[in-house]
């Protein structure tokens, strides 16, 4: 979700309609990552997979007690000028002294958040501390995550200025939703080196706003084929009568949209993991593994390779061993 407003709605509701990517997503881009890392850091994240995939929605829980936190999930691309996400400084600084801190705060700032949780957990890496590594790195991961969104980039977000109200969940939780068991989970990516991590946020968000007219103009051209009866859902909540998609036009979207959905999703826990390898990198390559024991085991050992197999072979689902279809405590109806 984007805006503090939609999301106290949704937590009236009971449900997390709007929450950035959507559970589902945001727990999968995280474990997906872990897979992609080079060995040594891998055994430390996958002993701690649970954590990391868990707490991967934290950010958004995190919206309902901290007015400060809904900002940090987007940048509305408009409101900063023409072209703004190819002209806006890679810094904080400078965007504060360009921009005023007001208003990023208000239009959102997310690929700043990224850069300054990088720092904190490179510094966390650094000083050895488990638990802080662990909390930045679910963090980061989230908002890596929510960076590759398109309606992430738009003040346009729920498409409310385009009579598309209801677009926002429609795309980033209940296609994915629907459609996880036909995605490739699969690519064929080792964590790298980034030696310019502004640079490689800021293509996410581009790439983000370069597919918004697509997912504006598809809801549009698939609505052609549907009446409202069967393209929306009513439904009284608390006294007020509420409107979703349909299932039966949420799948035609998704034809329509192609891989887009799943393109951003491996695309996200691609540049998760390489961030979380930069970051193990810049802290001097610290020896992690002696806060994972449980790796020790033979037993222990044998899972992980077993787990990197189904990853590779695009069998996740198929195992059982995607664990964002085991935590479903926020997942969309």
């Amino acid at each position: 979700m984007k805006r503090s407003l939609l999301f106290s709605v949704a937590l009236l509701c009971g449900l997390f309609l709007l929450s950035g990517w959507g559970f589902l997503v945001h727990r999968t881009v995280n474990q997906l990552a872990v897979y992609q890392l080079p060995k040594d850091l891998r055994q430390f994240f996958y002993a701690n997979k649970e954590y990391i995939v868990r707490n991967s929605v934290r950010p958004d829980e995190r919206r309902n007690s901290d007015k400060t936190e809904a900002p940090k999930h987007f940048i509305d691309a408009e409101p900063y000028g023409d072209s703004s996400l190819w002209k806006m400084p890679y810094h904080w600084e400078a965007a504060v002294a360009k921009y005023t801190k007001d208003s990023l705060e208000k239009y959102g700032y997310v690929p700043y958040v990224v850069m300054n949780m990088k720092v904190k957990l490179t510094n966390a890496m650094r000083a050895g501390n488990k638990d802080s590594i662990l909390f930045y790195a679910a963090d980061l991961g989230h908002y890596i995550a929510d960076a590759h969104v398109p309606l992430h980039t738009t003040e346009n977000y729920d498409g409310q200025l385009s009579n598309q109200r209801g677009l926002h969940s429609l795309w980033e939780s209940t296609v994915p939703e629907l459609e996880l068991t036909n995605y490739n989970l699969y690519q064929r990516h080792r964590a790298r080196y980034l030696k310019n991590p502004e640079e490689s946020i800021w293509n996410a968000c581009r790439g983000g706003f370069q597919l918004l007219d697509g997912v504006l103009n598809l809801e549009k051209e698939v609505s052609k084929n549907f009446t409202d009866s069967t393209k929306y859902r009513y439904q009284m909540r608390n006294g007020r009568q509420s409107r979703s998609y349909t299932s039966a036009f949420a799948r035609a979207y998704g034809k329509a949209l192609g891989t887009t959905v799943n393109d951003r999703l491996l695309a996200s826990a691609r540049l998760i993991s390489d961030f979380w390898y930069t970051c193990w990198v810049d802290a001097g390559k610290p020896k992690l593994n002696a806060n994972a024991p449980a790796l020790k085991t033979a037993e222990r050992k044998k899972e992980l390779r077993s787990e990197v197999k189904a990853f590779k072979q695009n069998e996740l689902l198929k195992q059982d061993l995607l664990m964002a279809r085991k935590q479903q405590g926020g997942r969309e109806e």
